[in-house]
């Protein structure tokens, strides 16, 4: 039996407030009400058939509370004329509210409606489009308010979050909301005072003006005549982006590890220097402009976020080799295989032929499920070794 029943009604005065329109509505004063639900009865057959249960759902439907049942004239040749459900409506807000059970929450979102258009009516459109979200964020909203306001009165301010001077607002609160943030200040800031260029939550101090904490690279001298610090022989260094820029250290060869031990341990090898990974995050070697003329091996575990790491990093040096991310390697340390938590899927363009083979053995589980090699499970004679078959540029001995 496919009649509406209430709870069907129900279920949809629920969908308009789970979409946001009964309040959105609120915001707009676009009119909602009164509105036609939906409704499906008995056929004629049926209420000749089955009068007594379309008597039960008639009486239902009646009593149904905040809602106005329309009816019609039924004809029945036994049981004469009656009244059937023709339509329902829903004729007030007030009633929609009280049917879903969100009189409350509708109160509550009516102050922030009331307090933003006081203060920030730039970002009526925002509550119209996120309503339920500014729901969400009512204990937080005068913060956010107060943090939108601060910007417009200091637009590319040139600080540090922490310098943000804000009664009851903290830099741990402005970095929890950026998100959100970045979607209000872009509503209420002036063209002029957003870099269009920075977008994502990552970028929120860049895109507003604020000083970011410098990114640091972290790098040892694998040839002690490259040495930066005369003394040091360990040259175990770490540099802000703008400084480890700047100095062109002259070696002809880079390695880059993501594992801290390999990164401590790896072997002299001349002209050269390594750096502790960055895992997917290269943008910060963009502006060391002396690493186009290095030849760059990039040594990442073998499994398909390593290859990932691998094609993200081509993206800024389209010449980066791979450094014992091959079919031997993986083979050869086969009792040291392990497993991968969650693989990455997506297609590689930037893997060369071997690479993009291997990749797919491992994304589609030819091998093993969910295979990997982690590089710290590879043995410091098959790296050696390796190092031994590169072509190397000063082959002479430290």
């Amino acid at each position: 039996m496919s009649w509406t029943r209430p709870a069907a009604l129900r279920a949809q005065v629920q969908k308009l407030w789970e979409r946001g329109d009964l309040l959105a509505g609120v915001v707009t004063g676009e009119p909602l009400f009164p509105r036609r639900l939906t409704l499906r009865g008995p056929s004629s057959q049926e209420m000749t058939d089955r009068f007594d249960a379309v008597r039960a759902w008639i009486g239902e439907l009646r009593a149904m509370p905040h809602c106005r049942v329309e009816m019609r004239e039924f004809r029945h040749r036994l049981f004469g004329t009656n009244a059937v459900p023709q339509e329902v409506w829903i004729d007030t807000l007030d009633d929609a509210l009280a049917i879903v059970g969100k009189r409350r929450e509708a109160s509550r979102f009516g102050g922030l409606l009331e307090a933003t258009r006081a203060c920030q009516p730039e970002l009526l459109a925002w509550l119209a489009k996120r309503p339920l979200r500014a729901l969400e964020l009512a204990e937080e909203w005068r913060r956010l308010l107060d943090i939108v306001a601060w910007l417009q009165r200091h637009p590319r301010p040139g600080v540090y979050l922490r310098q943000v001077d804000i009664p009851g607002v903290h830099s741990k609160f402005i970095e929890a909301q950026r998100g959100v943030l970045g979607e209000l200040l872009d509503l209420a800031l002036p063209p002029a005072a957003i870099d269009p260029s920075a977008a994502g939550v990552s970028q929120f101090a860049r895109r507003y003006g604020f000083r970011d904490k410098p990114q640091r690279i972290r790098f040892r001298l694998l040839d002690r005549r490259h040495a930066l610090l005369a003394g040091d022989p360990e040259q175990d260094l770490t540099l802000d982006a703008r400084s480890f820029a700047r100095i062109d250290p002259q070696v002809e060869r880079v390695f880059i590890t993501e594992n801290e031990i390999n990164f401590l341990a790896f072997p002299a090898v001349p002209h050269s220097l390594i750096l502790f990974g960055a895992g997917y995050g290269f943008e910060m070697l963009r502006e060391a402009a002396w690493l186009s003329r290095c030849r760059i091996h990039y040594w990442g575990d073998i499994d398909t976020h390593g290859f990932a790491i691998l094609d993200q990093l081509r993206a800024h040096f389209a010449d980066v080799e791979s450094f014992l991310m091959d079919r031997a390697t993986l083979l050869a340390f086969a009792t040291q295989w392990g497993e991968e938590d969650r693989q990455t899927l997506r297609d590689l363009p930037r893997l060369n032929a071997e690479e993009g083979a291997l990749y797919d053995d491992l994304r589609d589980n030819r091998l093993r499920r969910n295979l990997r090699l982690e590089q710290e499970r590879i043995g410091f004679g098959w790296v050696e070794a390796a190092l031994a078959g590169l072509d190397a540029s000063a082959p002479e001995a430290l």
